[in-house]
């Protein structure tokens, strides 16, 4: 959402969508504004960027996605009961009816267990979630807490224009004024060496907290619900400063690559579990006609494909 990175792709362009009205919002249109999300994308293959962004290609329901969803949805709502009924056991009866209410509002979802007449693994898959749920218990005691916000979304734009937004899983805000921005993650903790990588998320949000609030947050914590581990960070002004100037020259760069359609695919590992392998080079695939009109250097335009006004 931040939430989960698994929750944060399809609400980001939601958001983008019911922004743009309900038809514009499905029609090729250069990027307006970044998400934790699809920076993430950007750094990871450039070309994914460009199939998820400007053409919105369909991605596959994922049951990890779907679980971390669902997992979100039961950690956000436990809150609105009283502090002393928040209980690991009420958390995990929640479960089945927060999958209920998703597949409500996503009925392709079905499709997951379509091949599960007997529904064998969908009631492995919810024991799943509801193990996650469980875990979070013995990382944090939800009856000491009151979050400030949850599921938050927020949207700041920046001196230099760039719009920035997402969802934040939970604000904690202490009764000095402190502030605690913390993200569930259903996977496990990355190894030491990737985790700066894990904290790019929430120094993201930092910022827009930092930019609409005044505020620097005292700490960006992740709590991985499948290692059961908890990272924590503190962020300074020097960090989001930095932060800051990370994000320009990424938006540049989407920006130069929006207007020359040059969108190169950037192999590793997680090509495996890309959705978009037939529209890929690296797959001996062809990506889509460019739906976007290309400015090449001489400074000209050369149609390639229908452009929508924004």
């Amino acid at each position: 959402m931040g939430w989960s990175m698994e929750q944060a792709g399809a609400e980001t362009q939601g958001v983008e969508a019911a922004a743009a009205g309900p038809d514009e919002g499905r029609r090729a249109r250069p990027p307006m504004a970044l998400s934790p999300s699809r920076a993430g994308d950007f750094m990871q293959c450039p070309l994914l960027y460009r199939f998820r962004v400007i053409d919105k290609l369909p991605e596959k329901p994922s049951a990890a996605a779907t679980r971390g969803t669902v997992v979100h949805a039961v950690l956000e709502r436990l809150f609105d009961a009283p502090a002393a009924e928040r209980t690991a056991a009420g958390a995990r009866e929640m479960v089945p009816g927060e999958w209920e209410r998703l597949l409500a509002k996503r009925p392709e979802l079905a499709e997951l267990f379509a091949d599960d007449p007997e529904g064998e693994r969908l009631a492995g898959w919810l024991a799943e979630a509801a193990a996650l749920v469980e875990r979070w218990f013995s990382l944090e005691d939800p009856t000491r807490l009151e979050p400030a916000d949850r599921e938050l979304y927020v949207e700041t734009v920046l001196d230099s224009g760039l719009q920035l937004r997402g969802f934040i899983d939970r604000v904690d805000v202490a009764p000095t004024g402190e502030v605690r921005i913390v993200d569930y993650k259903t996977g496990k903790a990355p190894r030491p060496q990737y985790a700066e990588g894990a904290l790019f998320q929430m120094k993201f949000y930092a910022l827009v907290v930092w930019r609409l609030r005044g505020v620097v947050p005292r700490r960006l914590q992740l709590v991985y619900l499948g290692s059961g581990d908890v990272l924590t960070y503190d962020p300074s002004e020097a960090d989001l400063r930095g932060v800051e100037r990370k994000l320009l020259a990424l938006w540049e760069a989407i920006r130069l690559a929006t207007e020359t359609g040059d969108w190169r695919p950037r192999p590793t590992k997680l090509c495996g579990w890309c959705d978009h392998q037939a529209h890929c080079p690296e797959f001996g695939g062809t990506p889509p006609v460019y739906p976007l009109q290309v400015r090449p250097a001489d400074g000209g335009v050369v149609p390639q494909g229908r452009m929508e006004t924004i």
